[in-house]
């Protein structure tokens, strides 16, 4: 049962009492505008017809006459509304009965009128004629302000802006301009790259194996070709297979997704921009990189510099370089060039880093950078040289095999980019795959399993390549003076409501015969996808009884509705 606030409830009297009397509060005809606060306040003219629409966000009402505000797209203009204007004679229905009782703020409405400044010199708009285009039904939380000018009652927790974004898009100007500026960002890196002659190219969301990052993947079904299928973590592999097939330069805006943590830099579902471009290798993309992010500064905000928190971050370039083994010694203390994996462990160990068995030496080695490194980088700097341990798809030093020719951009402490000279010698790339499916099977489910199709890609030959992956997300917080990756998301993944979470009488017995129904169907499932008991258990231990009898109710059978 549908329940209702107290206003909610007058709202739809309201409702009720304009189609009595013959208004149609969701109109579907064409409203003409011509006009918007914001060209209105900047080529003002007095007497100037106008006709406009927006969402109604104060009144005053006085008598016969009225001051109110609407917002639209662009801003927000004030009106003037006066009886006798609007209902010349005697009909005063309009008026009366439609504006000052039918109405109320959140009601979208068009009007046409012209322009005129009152005594205190406000640009207003004299309506002459006004219409309902949609009649909102929840009141807005629209802030007040007090005597003293203080603002309270605003939308402002985070959570409530994150889940009603729509809200929040109307309440708070800021959060608009964030998103616009984020589509600057991506034109202009799309501009960038288009100038160069790369093309913009379309890959796979859903594929058969999760490749091109150590990640842990979403897992679904398709039920036609009964076949496990993957949202991709990385369109790295597909990317390849372009240039194998002849394309100089491809390169792509990719939705990613990782069945990982949530925190203020990482959202399951994420943006990312890949460019391959072949007969390059990672000293070229350093360079392009520098220009490409120079370039978007400037077209985004007007300068190379970039205020983010307390600091003050330069986008020109060049941009400092330094190895990853020297990045560890320098604030460490350890030269790690030569260790064992039992001397990695017992290096993470010494430095207070959880690790656990599974654990090959590039993780380790990466939770060393992670740990007492990365947040030490503010400035953008190049970090160069990994081990080829960490690197799995990267081609190996020109000058020192123990390491690859790939680097991180650290901005803020943070990984902006990651860039590789590509590896394309298939024999190397195979030894690479078949060392991660090791790790996969003593329990790493980041690790990378084996893709037989771009192997068999490599083998037919891919000239020398350097890729680069760019972090949207990442590059908007700090293009914008973001700390959360969730304010430049319009819709976060967030968790379910807590009245989503409850269960009805009829779910509450269900969940009596759950275990027993389905246990043969979890042994089956488990077995299908050689689960080790650890990673079941990861696998598992964040799905809710409400998840599983939602899906229960739609397919009976568990690998897919688990999924």
């Amino acid at each position: 049962m549908l329940k209702l606030s107290e206003q909610e409830i007058i709202r739809r009297e309201k409702l009720k009492k304009l189609i009595k009397l013959g208004v149609n509060p969701y109109p579907a005809a064409l409203y003409p505008i011509n006009s918007n606060s914001k060209s209105i306040k900047e080529n003002f003219r007095v007497n100037e017809k106008v006709i406009l629409a927006g969402r109604l966000m104060s009144r005053r009402i006085q008598g016969k006459a009225s001051f109110a505000e609407i917002q639209d797209g662009k801003g927000k203009i004030q009106l003037y509304f006066n009886r006798d204007e609007i209902c010349p004679g005697e009909n005063k229905i309009l008026y009366n009965d439609i504006y000052k009782r039918l109405l109320d703020i959140g009601d979208i409405i068009g009007v046409e009128g012209e322009l005129f400044k009152t005594n205190v010199g406000e640009k207003t708009v004299l309506v002459k004629k006004f219409s309902i285009l949609n009649k909102s039904l929840k009141p807005i939380p629209i802030p007040k302000t007090d005597s003293d000018g203080k603002i309270y009652d605003q939308f402002s927790d985070p959570e409530l802006r994150y889940r009603q974004r729509y809200i929040d898009l109307i309440l708070n100007p800021n959060v608009k301009e964030t998103f616009i500026k984020r589509t600057k960002i991506t034109n202009s890196i799309r501009s960038f790259l288009n100038n160069k002659k790369y093309l913009e190219v379309e890959t796979p969301i859903l594929q058969p194996i999760p490749g091109g990052a150590a990640a842990r993947p979403f897992i679904t079904h398709h039920n036609s070709l009964n076949i496990p299928l993957y949202l991709r973590i990385a369109n790295e592999l597909y990317l390849k297979r372009l240039i194998v097939g002849g394309f100089d330069g491809v390169y792509e805006f990719a939705k990613d997704f990782r069945n990982e943590g949530m925190d203020r830099s990482h959202n399951p579902e994420f943006t990312v921009m890949e460019l391959y471009v072949a007969y390059k290798d990672y000293f070229w993309m350093m360079e392009t990189t520098e220009k490409l992010l120079e370039n978007v500064a400037i077209e985004t905000n007007g300068s190379t510099k970039i205020k983010v928190k307390n600091s003050v971050i330069d986008f020109k370039a060049p941009y400092p370089r330094i190895t990853m083994i020297e990045a560890i010694k320098k604030f460490t203390g350890i030269d790690i060039s030569n260790l064992s994996l039992k001397d990695l462990f017992n290096v993470t160990k010494e430095l207070k880093i959880d690790v656990d068995d599974s654990m090959g030496a590039g993780k380790l080695i990466d939770l060393i950078f992670g740990e007492k490194c990365e947040n030490n980088f503010i400035q953008p700097t190049f970090i160069i040289d990994y081990p080829v341990e960490m690197s799995p798809l990267t081609k190996k030093h020109r000058n020192n095999p123990k390491l690859t020719e790939r680097f991180e951009l650290i901005v803020n402490g943070k990984e902006l980019a990651n860039a590789y000279s590509e590896l394309n010698d298939p024999i190397d790339q195979r030894k690479r795959f078949e060392e991660q499916l090791h790790l996969n099977k003593k329990g790493d489910d980041e690790a990378m399993l084996i893709d037989e199709d771009f192997l068999r890609a490599l083998e037919y030959g891919m000239p020398p390549t350097s890729g680069i992956g760019i972090g949207i997300d990442r590059l908007v917080m700090l293009m914008t003076n973001n700390t959360s990756i969730q304010e430049v998301l319009f819709f976060p993944q967030m968790k379910p409501e807590k009245k989503d979470l409850e269960l009805s009488e009829d779910e509450i017995k269900l969940t009596k015969n759950l275990d027993k129904e389905i246990s043969k169907e979890l042994t089956d499932f488990k077995k299908q996808f050689n689960f080790s008991n650890k990673k079941w258990d990861k696998y598992l231990k964040n799905l809710s009884k409400k998840e599983i009898i939602k899906i229960y109710k739609d397919e009976k059978g568990l690998w897919i509705k688990l999924k």
